[in-house]
């Protein structure tokens, strides 16, 4: 009844028509000088149609505020960021700066401390609106209908009124970033707390849509031009005459096994990271975060962030989301995880009537083998640079450390091993040292070791699985038992549940032909923080 409620509500006329892919953050923007500042405020929006195919405007962009600004405004014309990422260059101008004041005033849109954090949830309401929608939709000079009908997006840029250099400037997030390198970083040196802070912050995507994608770093940080120019300062509303239908992941970025622990890691890059200014890294698991603290790097490089963690019991999809505090940006912010149960599939009853004449030996399975991992971890450490400073009659003058954060690169490894060991149950009355009847248990034993120079980085090989050669080593197979604790496991065979004293064996066909039988072990989940063992 739920999803017909809302199928429903998708199909008829309601209040709020589009779907609001936005987020935003922020944070303390400082002081401002007689030359160079922002007031809170003064803000507006640039709004564009995409044309969702070709990924195009087909509108001229509009911007909308609140205020009046000045007559002598510098700005950049009317660019959308699609098209500055497509190629167009920044083209200054003085006055004639076109703008309309929505009769549905904007709420607010860029944070501040002296009137708050912006709420997102006011700004999706607000783009999401009917009326605000029609009322675009007649700026624009397109039909409501034709803007809605699923082919099109609203793509939505805040845009800042502020005094750079004693002249108001008007600039989207894009735009300011450009300026900036234009200038040799001269904008951002005056201004960063509003062009490469709030202004970026205050819109990016929840998911990734029209090219951009999820926006995974830091939400109260400044960031740098890169970072603005792909992936900050928009927000994108959606427009589907019918519900769009979940998303079915159909690849993961991890396959785990119930009961297991794991290893999850993602590479942290972007500026420095180091004790005066530390990274750190946040993953949500099944309800639960895990903090990682002081991901350090130099300049230019990365770092890998992990968690190690258990998999529920049962089988069944997840996501991980991640989240990075103190700057810096991750390989992936959101993991889609397929986490399956080895032990559903173990061989049927044996039946003593069920010949195979037919039977050929197969060939072994030939999986790939990964035995050793290695990785490093960044290590900063303090270089002294003591300089002298004079001093004048009243001061001797003083000694001051002008060092820096180095770093070395501390190294790691972990090797697997393990040996398999069968032979027939002791329980077979047809045994005689390693030959007994067909028909008749075998007992199974893996013993593996793992060695390391990093414990907490590496999970012991806590799974084995099994598969016989007749049914061609695949098909079904037996998930082993783990035997014991710590780096060096065993694995057993289950107990049988068709073996009479419930041995842990497994019983080879009673019409399988004289000569070798020789059962394959596929032994994995032996976890590092840089691959699987």
């Amino acid at each position: 009844m739920l999803l017909m409620l809302l199928s429903l509500a998708f199909t008829v006329p309601v209040y709020a028509v589009g779907d609001g892919n936005i987020d935003n953050g922020g944070g303390s923007m400082g002081q401002g000088t007689s030359q160079n500042s922002w007031s809170p405020g003064n803000e507006g929006v640039r709004v564009t149609v995409i044309r969702v195919t070709d990924r195009e405007p087909v509108t001229r962009p509009i911007d909308l505020t609140n205020k009046t600004p000045a007559a002598t405004l510098f700005h950049f014309g009317k660019v959308s960021k699609i098209s500055y990422n497509g190629g167009m260059s920044l083209h200054p101008v003085q006055g004639n700066y076109a703008y309309t004041r929505p009769a549905q005033a904007l709420p607010k849109i860029i944070s501040s401390k002296s009137l708050g954090q912006s709420s997102i949830e006011e700004i999706k309401g607000y783009f999401t609106d009917e009326q605000v929608i029609r009322s675009i939709a007649g700026i624009t000079g397109m039909q409501f209908e034709v803007l809605t009908n699923g082919e099109y997006r609203l793509l939505i840029e805040p845009i800042a009124y502020y005094k750079f250099e004693g002249v108001m400037i008007a600039t989207t997030a894009t735009e300011a970033a450009l300026y900036d390198e234009q200038l040799s970083g001269g904008l951002r040196s005056r201004m960063q707390g509003v062009t490469h802070q709030n202004l970026p912050l205050s819109m990016f995507l929840e998911t990734a849509d029209l090219g951009y994608p999820a926006w995974a770093g830091s939400r109260n940080s400044p960031a740098s031009n890169a970072d603005i120019k792909s992936s900050l300062g928009l927000g994108i509303v959606r427009f589907n005459e019918v519900p769009p239908e979940a998303p079915e992941v159909s690849t993961f970025d991890y396959e785990y096994r119930t009961n297991t622990e794991v290893i999850t890691a993602v590479d942290v890059s972007g500026g420095q990271s180091d004790p005066d200014h530390p990274v750190s890294v946040t993953f949500h698991v099944a309800g639960r975060s895990y903090r990682v603290s002081n991901v350090y790097y130099p300049e230019g490089d990365s770092q890998l962030a992990w968690i190690r963690w258990t998999t529920p019991d049962e089988p069944q999809t997840m996501t991980i989301t991640v989240r990075v505090h103190g700057g810096g940006s991750v390989s992936k912010g959101t993991i889609n995880v397929n986490i399956v149960d080895l032990d559903e599939n173990p061989p049927p009853d044996p039946n003593a009537d069920d010949r195979n004449d037919g039977f050929a030996r197969p060939s072994l399975p030939e999986n790939p083998q990964a035995t050793s991992a290695d990785w490093g971890v960044w290590r900063p450490w303090w270089y002294e640079h003591w300089v002298w400073h004079s001093g004048d009659d009243d001061d001797d003058g003083y000694w001051c450390d002008h060092g820096w954060w180095k770093f070395d690169l501390d190294r790691y490894s972990a090797s697997l091993s393990a040996s398999m060991h069968i032979a027939p149950d002791e329980k077979a009355p047809t045994a005689s040292g390693r030959t007994l009847k067909s028909g008749y248990g075998i007992n199974e034993k893996v013993t593996t070791r793992v060695n390391t120079n990093q414990s907490s980085a590496v999970t012991a090989a806590q799974n084995a699985v099994t598969y016989f050669p007749e049914f061609q080593y695949q098909g079904f197979w037996r998930l082993l038992d783990r035997m014991g604790g710590g780096y060096n496991l065993t694995h057993e065979f289950k107990e049988n549940r068709y073996s009479t004293y419930n041995r842990r064996t497994h019983f080879t066909p009673i019409w399988y032909p004289d000569g070798s039988y020789t059962p394959y072990t596929w032994l994995i989940d032996c976890w590092t923080r840089a691959t699987r063992s």
